[in-house]
């Protein structure tokens, strides 16, 4: 792992002392965590496994510490970033950007600066740039939904999909979900962004529902915006025409899914734990000689109501 301090000097003075001084049990490190506010579900069980985790690594390794910063907005997380490195001298950066394009350049100059950046989850737009990706199977949560919807939906049956927000990771789920649905004969009504939050696919599926007088199901690809779908669907009295996707494995879906609820049939994990995965993987790369490099993908799998209970933790905060 990249270093700005001078190891070297440490290996130097514990030959001298004829002692086997360790320059990762000596050094002291600063690992600075970028993160988007719990704005809603995934993202408040993502800032719970962050904040554990963090407790946790700094009770195991007590050279490590640790600066977390969530944000609201792209312009905050670019803000928080930029002060890690002027003000507390950050050795590595785990960061979920909030979105990819904006937070490119500045991760960017992160890493020419010399310091270590993990980037989880949204990928940047450039790609190559961290040193260490970690995240669920994108194209993988795209594809299992999309071979769902074709195994379960007719030839000619009508789909309206909630995209997320406008990320590499949104679009990497789409290509793969309307690539395991090419040649099934299922019409796609329209796509748009419900940017992961509950009232906006509250909206964007009350102007479908408008729209459109035949809705067979909706793909919401995240459980928020599956229960913001829901909640429009149950106010235009059209529960029972649509059945509904959404992602994540939210415990209220999960249990709806145990529970045989014919609106809700399936789901697809990603787990929000991933950041734990991140702040792990980068801290034993600084405190060993652990390789750490190169990608981390989680397997998404598919949720119905044989193995739910497998993937229901009542206990969780998402």
């Amino acid at each position: 792992m990249i270093r700005r301090h001078f190891l070297a000097g440490v290996a130097v003075v514990g030959a001298a002392l004829g002692t086997s001084v360790s320059a990762q049990e000596t050094e002291e490190f600063t690992i600075g965590v970028a993160i988007p506010s719990a704005t809603h579900g995934f993202m408040g069980g993502l800032n719970f496994h962050a904040q554990d985790t963090i407790a946790r690594l700094e009770k195991t390794y007590p050279q490590l510490s640790f600066v977390l910063a969530t944000a609201g907005n792209a312009g905050k997380m670019v803000n928080d970033i930029e002060d890690m490195v002027a003000t507390r001298d950050i050795d590595a950066l785990v960061v979920l950007p909030f979105e990819s394009e904006p937070l490119t350049s500045p991760v960017q100059a992160v890493k020419e600066a010399g310091i270590w950046v993990t980037v989880v989850d949204r990928g940047l737009s450039v790609p190559g740039i961290e040193n260490l990706y970690v995240s669920g199977d994108n194209p993988g949560f795209g594809r299992t939904a999309g071979e769902y919807f074709k195994e379960n939906l007719e030839s000619g049956s009508k789909i309206v999909v909630l995209r997320g927000i406008p990320t590499t990771l949104d679009n990497e789920r789409v290509e793969a979900f309307t690539a395991a649905i090419d040649g099934s004969g299922i019409e796609v009504l329209d796509m748009q962004f419900g940017n992961w939050n509950r009232d906006d696919a509250f909206n964007v599926m009350q102007d479908f529902l408008s729209k459109y007088p035949e809705i067979d199901a909706v793909w919401a690809a995240d459980d928020d915006m599956a229960v913001g779908a829901m909640e429009a669907i149950a106010q235009a009295g059209r529960t029972e025409e649509m059945w509904i996707m959404g992602g994540a494995g939210m415990k209220e879906i999960i249990k709806r899914i145990m529970d045989k609820d014919p609106q809700l049939p399936a789901n697809v994990t990603y787990p929000p734990a991933q950041i734990s995965t991140a702040i792990e993987l980068t801290a034993l790369g600084l405190v060993s000689s652990t390789p750490v490099s190169g990608r981390f993908i989680i397997g998404s799998q598919l949720v119905t109501p044989e193995n739910a209970e497998q993937f229901y933790f009542p206990d969780s905060p998402f």
